[in-house]
């Protein structure tokens, strides 16, 4: 797939709606994370060797809120298990037509892949021994995050992981203003200009609601996990791994 550059917010908007992964936003995804989104690639290559690690025969992998599928295409050269598949969950139409392509390319690996257009908050988790949801949970209503976390922790296998990576928030101000603009800094030097920046931010104001690490902590352990780590951090993205 040619990767074509995100200038979505590049001009000047008579009205910013709130953002959206419509068709626009998935023709030019890889090119927009890989710009937005500090360490992208190493997180996903990094997420692949976990979830080698904690794939287990005669379970389900998923991945939710799978996007392209650039994760599930790590899960599947890593996971090395006799009888485990991966099911990728994507709301988008779109994202899993286009996801759907690039897996049926892969030709490296024969671990089966579902991919399902759904609501995440619909399917039921089962059999599993990895759950990831990356950068996913941010957009999910506040209210219904943690019976989805819950609902993930009952579907889970016995030592059984789920991955959470998010856009992270910070209580204190001066915190928070230094991740903000290092993150903008990290946007600059990847040729975003400041229009673009802040048509962007807004956008996304009233649909990505990053909560504090502090905050996932607890409510992974309000699930039920009772342990769970933060392992990766870049810039204000985060993620972590709570064991059943």
């Amino acid at each position: 797939m040619i990767k074509k550059h995100d200038a979505i917010y590049a001009s000047a908007l008579d009205e910013i709606i709130d953002f959206r992964f419509d068709e626009k936003v998935v023709n030019v995804f890889p090119d927009m994370i890989q710009r937005s989104v500090p360490a992208y690639a190493s997180l996903i290559s990094a997420i692949g060797v976990l979830a080698g690690r904690y794939a287990q025969e005669d379970s389900h992998c998923y991945d939710l809120g799978s996007s392209l599928g650039a994760v599930t295409l790590a899960m599947r050269q890593r996971v090395n298990v006799t009888n485990c598949d991966i099911i990728a969950v994507d709301s988008s139409q779109e994202m899993v037509k286009k996801g759907l392509a690039l897996i049926q390319a892969d030709t490296v690996s024969t671990v089966p892949v579902e991919m399902l257009c759904a609501d995440i908050l619909d399917i039921k988790v089962e059999q599993a021994s990895v759950v990831v949801m990356n950068y996913t949970l941010q957009f999910i209503p506040v209210a219904q995050r943690l019976d989805l976390i819950k609902k993930i922790y009952q579907g889970l296998k016995p030592g059984g992981a789920l991955i959470l990576s998010e856009k992270l928030a910070f209580d204190d101000a001066k915190e928070q203003d230094f991740y903000t603009e290092a993150h903008h800094d990290f946007k600059r030097a990847n040729g975003y200009s400041d229009l673009e920046i802040s048509q962007k931010r807004t956008a996304l104001d009233n649909v990505l609601i990053p909560e504090t690490l502090i905050c996932h902590q607890k409510r992974l352990s309000d699930a039920g996990f009772d342990f769970s780590t933060q392992w990766f951090q870049c810039f204000n993205f985060a993620s972590m791994i709570a064991i059943k």
